[in-house]
């Protein structure tokens, strides 16, 4: 089922805006000749950018002519760039940059239910993260960060709302590796949330319709970010796995179910969510699930973090990398009526930066 966007309140900070409006296109003609020309629907993309230099560090002061973006290897006219910020990370002028509130998922891809040597080896390294984060959650959250903890086995558990609470988010990680069935997701067992408090359980379908609905890791992943979707601004989704893609028929490697997966970018792109995988397989040994890992992140404006010795280290390189972002925004048109996918390529004038952002945005009326 195709997931129809949702948009948050503050529309400078969302990813992908649609102000539709319809054109006709003509061609010169002389009065006694019949209208003719083609509809097509203008649509206002805003794509939030994160640029690093190579040690993660966030790169200040761009503009429009530090970008190049391209549809269908066509480069796009952007109309602004806007840069936002964790004022308690970047000390940058206040009248350059905007304050934003930062908001992580850590998101535990339980791994009980992995046999033989390697299936013990996997819960061992799933403590380790649990470990990992902890430790981030006390040391490296700031006063603007709002964190919340889910898992996947069988379906997607909620074992923490977003909260700033560390002492909370420490049970719900130690529940999350526990693989705890929590009973939260019962209309009668969730608390609704303080005023100007983010939720992932007020967007999430409630009872059994949450256990149906995720039945597969992709599934989970398409309904957490379409839950996101009230929320400003750019989500960082730390996802601790050992991989869940389809191994490739050809070659050695594994790719997303295309069954599944296409919907499920198309989701994280929609709602502005980034995927850091944190590999759960042991640093010393090769995983097969690499490939569609990497896939996952790079379709998303995420990082793949393999061959992970301490994982409180990768959580504080990618909050430090999300302390600020640029919107960038630009007019783009398409054929009125039809809908899909436009894929986006995204890039900077200087080769020395890295840039991390949105495969595409989805355009048009959505329907199942």
């Amino acid at each position: 089922m195709r997931h129809a966007p949702r948009f948050g309140v503050l529309l400078a900070l969302v990813s992908v805006l649609f102000i539709t409006q319809v054109a006709v296109a003509q061609s010169p003609r002389d009065d006694s000749q019949p209208p003719f020309g083609e509809e097509v629907e203008v649509t206002e993309v805003l794509l939030d950018v994160l640029v690093t230099d190579r040690g993660g560090r966030v790169i200040l002061d761009l503009g429009v002519a530090d970008f190049v973006v391209e549809e269908n290897g066509e480069t796009v006219d952007l109309t602004g760039v806007s840069f936002y910020s964790n004022r308690r990370l970047i000390d940058h002028d206040a009248e350059t940059s905007q304050p934003a509130d930062r908001y992580f998922i850590l998101f535990f891809h339980d791994q009980a239910r992995n046999g033989g040597t390697l299936g013990s080896a996997l819960l061992r390294r799933q403590l380790e993260a649990g470990r990992g984060a902890r430790d981030w959650v006390q040391s490296g959250m700031t006063g603007g960060d709002w964190v919340a903890v889910v898992s996947w086995d069988t379906s997607l558990q909620v074992h923490s709302d977003f909260t700033q609470n560390r002492a909370q988010l420490s049970m719900a990680i130690d529940h999350a590796i526990e693989g705890r069935t929590e009973t939260n997701q019962w209309p009668s067992r969730r608390e609704a949330p303080a005023a100007d408090t983010p939720s992932l359980l007020a967007e999430l379908p409630p009872g059994k319709a949450l256990s149906d609905e995720t039945e597969t890791m992709y599934d989970a992943l398409s309904q957490v970010a379409e839950a996101t979707g009230k929320l400003s601004g750019r989500k960082s989704l730390m996802l601790f796995t050992a991989g869940f893609g389809e191994v490739t028929p050809i070659a050695v490697g594994t790719r997303g179910d295309p069954r599944f997966y296409p919907e499920t970018k198309e989701a994280l792109n929609d709602y502005n969510v980034a995927v850091y995988p944190l590999d759960l397989v042991p640093a010393n040994l090769e995983n097969l699930q690499s490939s569609f890992l990497t896939q996952l992140a790079n379709d998303t404006g995420g990082r793949y973090w393999d061959n992970v010795v301490n994982y409180q280290s990768p959580l504080e390189r990618i909050a430090d990398e999300n302390s600020g972002y640029y919107l960038l925004s630009y007019q783009s048109r398409h054929p009125s009526g039809e809908s899909g996918f436009q894929e986006v390529d995204v890039d900077t004038v200087n080769p020395e930066f890295r840039v991390r952002a949105r495969r595409g945005y989805s355009f048009g009326d959505e329907t199942d």
